[in-house]
Parts: structure tokens; sequence; C-alpha cells
């Protein structure tokens, strides 16, 4: 059997259009992990981006050792997403990296269950004990309404493409709307490790309410 490729059967929410659009994000099932302060240079976001890919792959190999969970199909584990906001800004700044909230997290398949993620969360602690497995947690999250795009060069510069979503919202009719349960969402189709600045995919994604 194929695998499922999240990307792939869902483009209209990992690959959208340059172009600003609308879109109505449905719940979806996340490994999470919560955090404050500059991803480039904090220790509690790289220890973050373990918890998460740990867990993660964990569940994905699973079948290796004969503990997968009822329900287990073959799967892509799904990109990293970013939920970001700041205390009194409406949106985010990026010239106040230091004063950044984080939630990290990565979607699981929707057989992940509180019991897959206990299951989870005790395997990884054996494998590699000095990691704080406590801050993850399992998360339903339904985004809701929102105006999205594909942006593709250096995160510095996303500011451009977050106007774009700006604009495209006031014309038709939206304001963004962020505050409880709602931020600057970003969802990671490329590894900054291998991958030129300029050549990075992220979809930018805000929340929005009808005028």
């Amino acid at each position: 059997m194929e695998k499922l490729d999240y990307k792939k059967k869902f483009k209209e929410l990992y690959q959208p259009s340059a172009k600003p659009a609308l879109i109505d994000v449905p719940e979806m099932i996340f490994f999470a992990v919560e955090g404050a302060g500059d991803p480039n240079k904090c220790r509690e976001y790289k220890e973050a981006m373990e918890i998460l890919y740990g867990l993660s792959f964990t569940v994905k190999m699973s079948k290796m050792n004969n503990t997968q969970p009822e329900g287990y199909f073959e799967y892509v584990v799904p990109p990293l997403e970013g939920l970001w906001y700041q205390e009194s800004t409406n949106g985010i700044d990026y010239s106040r990296k230091d004063d950044f909230h984080w939630i990290s997290m990565i979607r699981q398949p929707e057989f992940v269950t509180e019991e897959v993620f206990e299951t989870a969360k005790a395997a990884l602690s054996k494998k590699k004990p000095s990691l704080d497995i406590s801050k993850a947690r399992l998360m339903r999250y339904t985004e809701g309404l929102c105006v999205q795009l594909m942006y593709t060069g250096p995160y510095d510069d996303e500011p451009a493409s977050i106007e774009k979503l700006e604009h495209f919202a006031e014309e038709n009719g939206y304001a963004e709307n962020f505050g409880t349960g709602r931020y600057h969402h970003e969802i990671y189709l490329s590894d900054p490790r291998k991958c030129a600045p300029e050549r990075l995919r992220t979809v930018i994604r805000h929340p929005v309410i009808k005028k």
C-alpha cells in the first residue's frame, strides 16, 4: 500500500499558491511543545525539535518492533509547523525575536490517541533520558477561517508576504483575527540545513473573520 503523504493528499493545506487565498482549516491532531525566545539562539527551541521529531518517528517506526497502534497505516511524517505570537502585539514583530512565544508542532495520523502518545513518550524517554518529554502534549487544533500563501525565500524577508495577506483580507471584506487560539502560523516545507535561504518554502497563514 502506498504511504499517505499529507502534503500531497491535502494540497490545499500544504501547497497553496504564491497568491493569497482563503481557506477553512479543519481539526487536526498534533504533537506540540510550547516555549519562548529567539528560535535561532535559545536552547529550548532546539530541544523542542528533538522532542517533536523523536515522538513522531517513534510512532511511525513502531511497526519495526510490532508495537504499532490499532489502525496504523504507512505514512510520511508531516512537516514541522509553528504558531507564533508576542505579548501585546497584533501578529508578530520580526525585530523583537527575543519576545517570541511559540507552539512548535507536527501533525499526527488520526490513529494517534492519548494512549498512543503516552506509549511514545515512554519509549522516547527510555531511549533519550536527557530529554524533558513532559513538555510535549497531544493537541487537537481547529484553526478555522484563514488567509494563506506560499512564501519562497529567507525567513527574515517574510514581512512583505505578510503584508500581502493583510491587504488581501482587507480587500475581500475580512479582518485579521489574532487572539486566543489564533496565531501567525508557518509550515516549513524545506530543511534550512540543506536548502539555500532563497529557496526555502514556507506556508504562511493568518486567521481572519468576516467584517
